[in-house]
């Protein structure tokens, strides 16, 4: 598994389902209402473009994703790309990294578990034409599927109430899966959150507010912008985090910022005059040149009133430059706190024997949580 479980999930839901049996219908109802309700979605269309190969680019979307919304409709089992899909799917389920939620659709979840019916019908073309050991992949990410307590769509009268309900539980698990990864338990962050609410104003109905988030070297900055971004984001109806603007300007022209922000805020392109009306946070991470800015100005100077833009940087004189004056400084932690920190993440408890006391007064804040986590993985 790559390292992006280090990093925000670039999607809230993933989207899986069979397009012959629901695009024009279910599906078409549950994405607009998710969107509506900005949930970071993101709809496989791909089926109908490459055919019989998963690419990289979705396995990418896959791991990529707090949850995945596995609809199996009639046709489903049919598919030779949807088991393939529903393999890596389990794949990340089973790692820890990745929450399933089933919805059968006009099919009985029993005979999608022991694969009876019409879905034994299907097994038996696959198994004319597909390598033995690959149907017996497929067979066992199905039945682990269907193990997992889902939906059925005969328990409600129309698909309006079942959309409803179903987008009003995925909000509340994304609210407690958040509360629960967003490191609120570690040291110091309450005293930083107490000083950024001054500067956030959450009622505020005026224009963009520009806060600018600036720490020496790796004092927490982005660690902190993470935070206050997952703690914040629901009041607002569009939201992004860009992730280390430095390196995808590096790697890419500055014009590429504004693509990948219109991308990343919902999943799909969206208009200026669409988020004109939008209150929107966004939170630009690892600002190092003000070109930088002036590319994301042209996105942020159109959203609507009581928006925010969260800029992290190590310079501030380019915070200067751009005449941002709302500004955070990111103080070093405290020794006591330091060490507090670094036995929380190494640990899992502030009170160790003094056999593992370390020295740790020269120590960065950066250092102490990159030896911290090292520790605590090695055990």
């Amino acid at each position: 598994m790559s390292d992006s479980s280090n990093t925000l999930p670039k999607f809230d839901v993933f989207l899986s389902f069979r397009g012959l049996d629901t695009r024009r219908s279910f599906i078409s109802f549950l994405y607009k209402e998710l969107i509506r309700r900005n949930i970071r979605t993101f709809k496989d269309d791909k089926e109908l473009k490459n055919g019989r190969r998963i690419t990289p680019e979705l396995i990418r979307a896959i791991e990529g994703s707090r949850f995945a919304v596995v609809v199996v409709s009639v046709n489903y089992a049919a598919s030779r790309w949807c088991l393939e899909e529903l393999v890596k799917i389990m794949d990340f389920e089973n790692m820890g990294s990745l929450k399933v939620m089933p919805i059968f659709y006009g099919v009985d979840p029993c005979h999608v578990r022991r694969q009876i019916g019409e879905v034994a019908e299907q097994f038996k073309k696959h198994e004319g034409r597909e390598d033995h050991e690959k149907v017996l992949s497929w067979r066992q990410a199905l039945t682990n599927l269907a193990s997992i307590s889902g939906d059925c769509s005969w328990k409600w009268e129309d698909d309006s109430k079942m959309v409803e309900e179903i987008t009003d539980r995925i909000s509340k698990e994304l609210m407690i899966d958040t509360t629960r990864s967003n490191g609120s338990d570690l040291e110091g962050i309450d005293a930083h959150m107490k000083a950024l609410h001054r500067l956030l104003n959450l009622n505020s109905k005026k224009s963009v507010r520009v806060i600018g988030i600036w720490a020496r070297g790796g004092n927490g900055r982005s660690a902190l912008a993470k935070f206050v971004y997952q703690n914040i984001c629901q009041h607002f109806e569009s939201h992004c985090f860009l992730e280390s603007v430095k390196r995808i300007s590096q790697d890419r022209h500055l014009s590429h910022l504004h693509e990948e922000f219109m991308i990343r805020i919902q999943g799909e392109c969206l208009s200026k005059l669409r988020l004109k009306n939008q209150k929107v946070l966004l939170v630009a991470d690892d600002v190092n040149k003000l070109e930088q800015l002036d590319a994301l100005a042209e996105d942020f100077n159109c959203f609507g009133p009581g928006s925010i833009v969260i800029i992290t940087t190590q310079d501030r004189q380019l915070l200067i430059s751009a005449g941002i004056k709302l500004v955070y400084e990111v103080e070093l932690l405290r020794f006591q706190k330091v060490r507090g920190l670094f036995r929380q993440l190494a640990f899992k408890e502030k009170d160790i024997s003094a056999a593992f006391e370390v020295s740790l007064y020269r120590a960065t804040n950066v250092a102490m949580e990159w030896l911290g986590c090292i520790c605590g993985r090695s055990g």
